[in-house]
């Protein structure tokens, strides 16, 4: 929980800064909340890295994504290549990226820029039976939760989180469905772009899906173990990681926030150190929005994932911290408070 004295300091010197009261808005927000889970009134520009997960998902084979699910492997080798949209954008606001290998069905070597964190090769089609064992789905949460404590002891103290896996829009929105209580057409979208026909026919299996397994809502780790992914539950991991540790943990769209999610089911207290960076154009974005009180940064009509939003969304932090820390005061301008 964030200690209320950081807010109430934070807001003090906010307000004695050389403008109309509260007139910088979310970047005044976003200042306030830094400086309360930092504990600290003048903190630095923070380290930053983006941790890409990646995980494949059995439940491609019902025809739900417009990629194949070897996908996910040849965009881990572009990521670690530099060649990806989060690759580009996080060289933009000064991030590192880090991929790591939760649950793909492929073997990578040992390369640079990779962790091999890997639990499963791919999780199994959730229409025919669970996603995963109870016993992977704590497993890829603790491997988020390991992977982000090694990070932060490297010094990175803002974590973007991203995602990769072809099939994970599904499981987002199964997720999100049974967490929430919305209708699975509420929160089922086109995901990689795929046709009309094929968004119904999504949407159908979702609901099958959810009807055949029963996942409790109140019980996370059964509902990621049912209609679950490998990326997503460590998404979850490295979130509670990010709040148990005091770093503030930027989530990009979709897939992230039903990572968030789940930890915020665990662990609401989690909500205080996230920041959402964007409003996603998955229909289902909105709902884990709404369901934890969480206000995006960005609304660009973005979803591609890879934590793209993440890393725009640092750009505005970093203008927040600049705010704070370099803007003169009504005193040290020796400008007048008096209005007229």
């Amino acid at each position: 929980m964030l200690k209320k004295e950081f807010i109430e300091l934070a807001w003090k010197r906010l307000d004695s800064l050389t403008k109309p009261k509260r007139s910088l808005g979310r970047l005044e927000e976003v200042a306030v909340q830094l400086v309360a889970i930092y504990e600290n009134l003048m903190p630095e520009l923070p380290k930053k890295v983006v941790l890409v997960f990646a995980g494949d998902h059995g439940i491609v084979e019902e025809g739900v994504s417009a990629y194949p699910k070897e996908v996910t492997a040849q965009m881990v080798f572009n990521f670690l290549r530099g060649g990806a949209g989060i690759n580009v954008l996080a060289r933009h606001v000064g991030a590192e990226v880090v991929v790591i290998d939760v649950g793909v069905d492929y073997e990578f070597e040992n390369l640079k820029g990779l962790l091999n964190k890997k639990v499963m090769k791919g999780t199994k089609n959730f229409l025919k039976e669970k996603a995963m064992s109870l016993n992977e789905a704590q497993k890829v949460i603790e491997v988020g939760k390991e992977t982000a404590k090694e990070i932060i002891e490297q010094g990175f103290n803002l974590i973007g989180l991203g995602d990769m896996g072809i099939g994970n829009t599904t499981a987002s929105s199964a997720i999100t469905a049974v967490i929430t209580g919305k209708p699975v057409e509420e929160v089922t979208g086109k995901g990689t772009g795929i046709t009309e026909t094929m968004h119904k026919k999504k949407i159908e299996i979702i609901k099958k899906a959810i009807e055949f397994h029963k996942p409790d809502p109140e019980d996370v780790l059964d509902v990621l173990s049912k209609v679950g992914g490998a990326e997503i539950g460590a998404i979850a991991g490295a979130c509670l990681a990010c709040a148990e540790n005091k770093i503030p943990v930027v989530i990009d769209g979709f897939i992230s926030s039903a990572g968030a999610l789940i930890a915020y089911k665990i662990n609401p207290e989690v909500k205080d150190y996230i920041i959402a960076s964007h409003r996603s154009e998955e229909v289902g974005h909105q709902a884990i929005l709404d369901y934890m009180g969480l206000k995006p940064l960005l609304d660009l009509n973005l979803r591609l994932g890879e934590g793209t939003g993440a890393a725009l969304a640092m750009l505005i932090i970093d203008g927040a911290l600049k705010i704070y820390r370099e803007m003169a005061t009504f005193e040290s301008a020796k400008v007048s408070t008096s209005i007229i």
